[in-house]
């Protein structure tokens, strides 16, 4: 699938509240990556900063005529951001005719972290928290999340999030629960979950290269058209989905 004149892969993330845009290769090997707060100013700086990474990009002859596909993360996030970045993404694949692929950011977060069995959790609104752990998302309101081991560590012990139940006394679990990974949540997670956090953060660019790159190497692309966004909650404004607006999760 890869042209021999295009040799880069552009990865755009715009879930968290540190966007992230890179340069890699079809070999899932990052060439470079700049990452920033990005408040709510996404639309205006996205391609600005795209374009001075293309002038970072070492051999001083990369440009957007060298692209040989585009990887997007689709969330969760909030509305504004994630729907800036998915949309570029789609008008960069279309307007360069070249392949896009769709990575869920949750997984590449965990993947970052080292931890793809992990749990991570994201703000949704001012109160609420978004819970992703393989094969499974949910919207959850705050205070009833369930118990999540904060430690790396065998054995380590189980504890209610800040602000939950507290645990029954009782026996611990008989299997280990997943361990916890928290983004965009200052003083309002546990300080070693905030840590790893920190960690997915820091490593998207690379983990997003990795799975859109094979993905990509199999053939295996999303549809323009058809790629919708993951978003942890409903804009702001409206009360409920409707119809065939479906893309946002209800509340269990």
């Amino acid at each position: 699938m890869t042209h021999p004149g295009r040799p880069l892969l552009v990865v755009i993330d715009s879930a968290t509240r540190t966007a992230v845009v890179a340069l890699g290769r079809p070999d899932g090997s990052l060439v470079v990556a700049d990452a920033w707060a990005a408040g709510h100013r996404h639309g205006e700086e996205l391609l600005a900063r795209l374009d001075a990474l293309l002038g970072r990009a070492g051999d001083g002859r990369a440009t957007l005529a060298r692209v040989a596909g585009i990887v997007v993360g689709t969330g969760p996030g909030a509305f504004t951001g994630l729907r800036v970045g998915i949309a570029t993404a789609k008008a960069l694949a279309v307007g360069l005719g070249v392949p896009m692929v769709g990575v869920p950011t949750g997984t590449a977060l965990l993947a970052a972290a080292g931890l793809p069995d992990g749990a991570l959790l994201l703000p949704a609104g001012p109160t609420d928290r978004y819970l992703v752990t393989r094969g499974r998302a949910l919207l959850v309101p705050a205070g009833t999340e369930p118990p999540l081991a904060l430690s790396l560590e065998p054995g380590a012990p189980v504890e209610p999030l800040p602000g939950s139940a507290p645990l029954p006394e009782s026996a611990p679990p008989a299997e280990p629960l997943p361990t916890l990974v928290a983004v965009d949540l200052a003083d309002r997670a546990p300080a070693p979950a905030l840590a790893r956090g920190n960690v997915a953060v820091d490593g998207l660019a690379t983990a997003l290269l990795h799975l859109g790159a094979a993905r990509l190497a199999a053939g295996d692309v999303d549809d323009v058209a058809t790629l919708a966004p993951e978003y942890v909650t409903l804009p702001r404004g409206v009360a409920a989905a409707a119809g065939e607006v479906t893309w946002s999760p209800a509340r269990p």
